[in-house]
């Protein structure tokens, strides 16, 4: 189905950032009136995500913005607390389970000193199609059989784009973004985008860079394969803190 719906080769080429509408600051490569599963694909290659509030009737909006906050690989760890919830976990926990209802609960997500949602239905159909080609991935937290928390974003070459989380119970989507972490370090993995600064994401060594630097180093992970399946390695790392191994 990925070959079906995705060209790999065939990339559309955005505006640098900085060119176009500098009246609403330096961020913009483009403007688009809907998502093309093709131009979704470009723009990652490119450094360039979807930022916009469909709401409000905005236009697709997309966006490099400088800095860009990234964690690169070497510079991950775990804060003492959430290791030592890990080792007690209430949770279980899966990867590509339940995609669409975890951004349907991103979306849903009360967020401090932000009102409304980027995550409209234009993105979850969008990002929906991405995953099912085989690009956008999801990590969720189960208490009891229900969604308690969980995390998705963009998996091109070693380079995971972190889109949104949610959290419904105590550090189930940290606990979730741990486990992930863990396998994506095994798999070779070498930088996770966060786009611009959280605290939540800080807290696990996440810096801001130069957008310049953040381009040097994403062009040459996004061509750098991991060198073992994430999924099944996830599942050992969940296993692990289970002791299922």
């Amino acid at each position: 189905m990925r070959d079906c719906l995705i060209n790999p080769d065939l990339i559309y080429i955005f505006a640098q950032p900085g060119t176009i509408y500098k009246e609403y600051g330096d961020s913009i490569c483009g403007i688009t009136l809907d998502i093309d599963l093709q131009l979704l694909y470009s723009a990652y290659m490119q450094g360039v995500f979807p930022w916009f509030s469909e709401d409000e009737g905005e236009p697709v909006v997309w966006h490099s913005p400088d800095p860009r906050f990234v964690l690169k690989t070497q510079d991950f760890h775990i804060p003492r607390s959430a290791s030592k919830f890990l080792r007690h976990t209430p949770y279980t926990y899966t990867m590509d389970k339940a995609f669409t209802q975890v951004m349907i609960e991103c979306a849903n997500q009360n967020r401090k000193g932000q009102n409304g949602t980027w995550i409209g239905n234009m993105m979850i159909e969008a990002y929906t199609k991405f995953h099912e080609a085989g690009y956008a991935h999801s990590f969720e937290t189960w208490h009891e059989g229900e969604l308690v928390g969980g995390l998705y974003g963009v998996l091109i070459g070693s380079v995971f784009c972190g889109e949104s989380m949610f959290t419904k119970a105590t550090d189930s989507s940290k606990s979730a973004f741990i486990l992930f972490m863990k396998a994506f370090i095994e798999c070779g993995g070498l930088l996770v985008d966060s786009q611009v600064y959280t605290d939540n994401i800080a807290r696990y060594g996440a810096k801001n860079i130069s957008r310049s630097a953040f381009f040097k180093i994403e062009q040459k992970a996004l061509h750098s394969s991991l060198k073992k399946n994430l999924e099944t390695e996830f599942e050992v790392q969940v296993n692990k803190i289970t002791g299922a191994l």
